[in-house]
C-alpha cells in the first residue's frame, strides 16, 4: 500500500522539534524567513497560525517583530529628537526631564512590544506609591502616551499600551477671582515699576512671562496698544525668550490711564527698541520666583489680601471681560485660540449674578421683560 502523500505548503514551513512540538517559519513581505513567536502542539495549530499570518501580510496589517524589540529608552530618545524642533524650549526641557527621571528608569530597558496596559498601570501605581503628585504622574503618562502613539504610527507595535489606565485625579483648585477694586489695591501697594507690571496682569490679562518679555518696541503709546509677541520662560534654570503659549501673538488695547503710565515708564527707560520694560535692579531679565517674593507677595499682603497669585490676576481679568463682554472677547484678550479654554480655566461666575438672573427671571415670568431688573446687559 502506497504511503500517505505529503502536501506541500504554499506559505511557510513547519518542522517537528525533538521535543515533539512544531516550529513555524514564514516569509515576510521582504522574503526573509522569520520564526513564529511560539511553538505548536500539532501541525493543525501551526497551519492555522500560518494562515492568520498570511492574511495579516496580504491585508497590510503585518508588523516586523524585530522593530517591536526596540527598547523604550531608544525609541523615546528618537521620538524626542524628532518632535523637539516643534516644541517650546520649556516644553522640551519638561519632556526630557520626565523621560530621564520617570520613564526610562522604570521602563527604559523594556521592548516596545512587551508593554501592556497592566505594565503601564503598575508604573503609574508605583509613582503614586512614591508620593509623586497627581500633576507629575499625569504629565509623565501623557509623554509616555505620545511616545507609544508614535510607535504605533511608525508600525513598531500594533496598538499603544497606554489605554484604559486609571490616572490619579487632579485636586480641584479654583482661581482666586479678585474684584477690580481689590486688584487696584494690589497695584497701588506695589513699588514702581512693578506696580505697572502687576497692572498689566490685571487690566490687560497678560501672562507673567509675557509681561516679563515686553520691550519698548511692543508699546504703541499713541494708539494705546500693547503687542504680545514674546514670552520669557525658565527651563532647567535657564531663561529663554520664546513665542507666547500656543504661539498666539496678539495686539491688545489698553485704557488711557494705563497707556499714560506706560508712556511715563518709557520716558525713563534706557534707549533702544529692544530694551525690556521690566528688569532686576541690575538690568537682568526677571525670574518668576524671585520677582514674586520680592515684589508681588508684599503688595498682596499690604493690600490686605491672602492667597493671591499673579495668575489669579489674569483669571480675574478673564472673568471680568467674559461677564460683561462675552467669552469670545475674553478669549482674545487672554490669547486663547479656543474659547473653551477660557471658560474651563479662567472665566468664573461673578458673585451676585445668580441673584440678578433670578430677579430678571421673575420679571420674565410676570410678563414684564424688564431690562432694569438688575440683570447684567452682557450676553449670557
Amino acid at each position: 500500500m502506497a504511503g500517505k502523500r505529503k502536501t506541500r505548503r504554499s506559505f511557510g514551513r513547519v518542522r517537528k522539534l525533538p521535543s515533539g512540538r512544531f516550529q513555524v517559519r514564514y516569509p515576510g513581505p521582504d522574503g526573509v524567513l522569520r520564526p513564529a513567536d511560539r511553538t505548536f502542539a500539532t501541525t493543525t495549530d501551526a497551519d492555522r497560525w500560518l494562515m492568520r499570518k498570511r492574511i495579516e501580510i496580504e491585508e497590510g496589517r503585518w508588523l516586523d517583530p524585530a522593530v517591536g524589540q526596540t527598547t523604550v529608552r531608544d525609541w523615546a530618545a528618537r521620538w524626542l529628537a524628532a518632535v523637539s524642533p516643534q516644541l517650546k524650549h520649556k516644553t522640551q526641557a519638561s519632556y526630557r526631564s520626565l523621560i530621564n527621571s520617570l520613564i526610562v528608569p522604570a521602563l527604559g530597558d523594556r521592548e516596545l512590544s512587551s508593554l501592556r496596559p497592566i505594565t503601564v498601570a503598575e508604573w503609574v501605581g508605583g509613582m503614586k506609591t512614591k508620593g509623586l503628585s497627581a500633576s507629575r504622574i499625569r504629565q509623565a503618562y501623557r509623554v509616555l502616551s505620545q511616545i507609544m502613539r508614535s510607535a504605533v504610527d511608525n508600525d513598531m507595535i500594533p496598538q499603544t499600551p497606554c489605554r484604559g489606565v486609571k490616572l490619579p485625579r487632579m485636586p480641584q483648585t479654583e482661581p482666586h477671582i479678585l474684584t477690580p477694586l481689590e486688584a487696584s489695591r494690589v497695584v497701588r501697594n506695589a513699588v514702581a515699576p512693578h506696580d505697572l507690571l502687576i497692572a498689566l496682569l490685571a487690566y490687560a490679562g497678560l501672562r507673567v512671562g509675557e509681561a516679563f518679555a515686553l520691550r519698548r518696541a511692543d508699546i504703541d503709546v499713541a494708539g494705546g496698544f500693547v503687542l504680545v509677541d514674546e514670552n520669557l520662560a525658565e527651563a532647567n534654570g535657564e531663561l529663554v525668550f520664546d513665542t507666547p503659549k500656543t504661539h498666539q501673538k496678539r495686539l491688545l488695547r489698553v485704557g488711557p490711564s494705563l497707556a499714560k503710565r506706560l508712556r511715563r515708564h518709557l520716558d525713563v527707560l534706557p534707549g533702544g527698541e529692544d530694551v525690556l520694560l521690566f528688569t532686576t535692579p541690575g538690568g537682568k531679565p526677571l525670574r518668576y520666583n524671585q520677582w514674586r517674593k520680592a515684589y508681588f507677595d508684599p503688595a498682596v499682603l499690604a493690600a490686605g489680601l491672602t492667597d493671591v497669585t499673579p495668575h489669579d490676576l489674569r483669571a480675574s481679568h478673564g472673568t471680568w471681560v467674559a461677564d460683561r463682554y462675552g467669552v469670545m472677547t475674553a478669549a482674545h484678550r487672554l490669547g486663547h485660540s479656543n474659547a473653551s479654554v477660557t471658560t474651563r480655566h479662567y472665566a468664573r461666575p461673578v458673585a451676585g449674578r445668580d441673584d440678578q438672573v433670578a430677579a430678571a427671571a421673575d420679571a420674565w415670568f410676570s410678563g414684564q421683560d424688564d431690562d432694569n431688573s438688575g440683570a447684567t446687559s452682557a450676553p449670557v
